[in-house]
């Protein structure tokens, strides 16, 4: 796979914010969504959104290869990243991804990320693979068709994970996975993040809305965890420490990071992954990234030079965001011949 950003949006910052803001993330009928509740085995609930669309009539106005026969059968599972939603850039243009070639798609929220707070004393984070696991099981008990799943960000790493722990298993779910833009080295990507440019500008980003959900869970729960220790939080380390990890299982930031990354098990998948990084995402260092050493044998490497953290831009201003969800969904449909 190649992919080139237009020469009007340089660098990775530019090809991380411009398009989350400004490009398109779809051309032809609006999108629509039917949303399904879950009710989880912990009395807790899920909330995911079902791609409504009719066939599509109109092509993308863009050279690009003819769309695929439409194929009724196969469901797209979208795991979304940190603080996403199915109203995310990407999660809209994996959709029209989805919509064109006829598959049917899904984005299941974590908890907390569909519009409406969570009943449980807990969230979700990178490491999430029961949740994962149980989420596919909901799509696998009403679709019976091929089942091919996708996570962004936070949401791959997740899925990654659940793949390394379901190992021979996991075939009996999906045919294939994909993680894209994931920070599968959970310490890398935090002491990125926390530096510089990044902690001014994504960690505020983050925390705006991390804080505010976190403060009305203890309202939920009184004495979950330090309310005026978490008002004080300046970066998602601290953040981690105080709400993600005691409150998930693990003894501090470290541990977390450590436990949840999937770096470290990739040769662990027995199905066919691919793994996505852009190398200049601002928030995956490309030191960081797996070689092909470290991926093992059903785990393919995708590592171009551009695409910022899940932007990816293509076209003329102002741009869209499709290009990255074509080659994923290609390389995906590929995997069910």
């Amino acid at each position: 796979m190649d992919f080139r950003a237009p020469w009007w949006q340089p660098g990775g910052q530019v090809q991380t914010i411009w398009p989350a803001l400004f490009s398109r993330r779809h051309f032809g009928k609006p999108l629509a969504f039917q949303r399904q509740r879950w009710t989880t085995p912990d009395g807790d609930f899920i909330d995911a959104d079902f791609l409504l669309e009719p066939p599509p009539t109109s092509r993308h106005p863009r050279a690009e290869p003819p769309a695929p026969p439409r194929d009724e059968g196969t469901m797209l599972v979208l795991f979304h990243g940190l603080e996403g939603s199915s109203q995310s850039h990407y999660a809209q243009a994996f959709a029209d991804a989805a919509r064109r070639r006829g598959w049917r798609f899904v984005i299941p929220h974590f908890r907390g990320c569909s519009g409406e707070l969570n009943l449980a004393p807990r969230a979700y984070h990178s490491g999430d693979y029961a949740e994962i696991g149980w989420m596919l099981e909901q799509v696998r008990r009403q679709h019976h068709g091929p089942l091919i799943a996708a996570g962004v960000s936070l949401g791959g790493n997740a899925l990654l994970r659940w793949a390394q722990e379901a190992g021979e298993t996991a075939r009996q779910t999906a045919s294939a996975v994909a993680s894209i833009c994931s920070p599968i080295d959970l310490a890398a990507s935090g002491r990125a993040i926390g530096c510089g440019f990044n902690r001014h500008v994504y960690t505020r980003m983050f925390l705006r809305t991390m804080v505010p959900k976190a403060l009305r869970k203890l309202q939920q729960h009184p004495g979950l965890f330090n309310g005026q220790a978490l008002r004080e939080v300046r970066d998602l380390y601290e953040f981690d420490n105080l709400f993600t990890a005691p409150l998930h299982g693990f003894r501090n930031t470290e541990d977390y990071w450590a436990r949840a990354s999937a770096k470290p098990q990739l040769p662990r998948i027995r199905l066919p992954a691919l793994v996505l990084n852009a190398r200049n995402d601002p928030f995956v260092p490309a030191a960081s990234l797996p070689a092909v050493q470290d991926a093992g044998p059903f785990v393919t490497l995708w590592q171009p030079e551009h695409g910022g953290h899940v932007g990816f831009p293509g076209g003329r201003f102002p741009g869209h965001v499709l290009a990255m969800p074509e080659l994923v969904c290609h390389w995906l449909g590929q995997r069910l011949a």
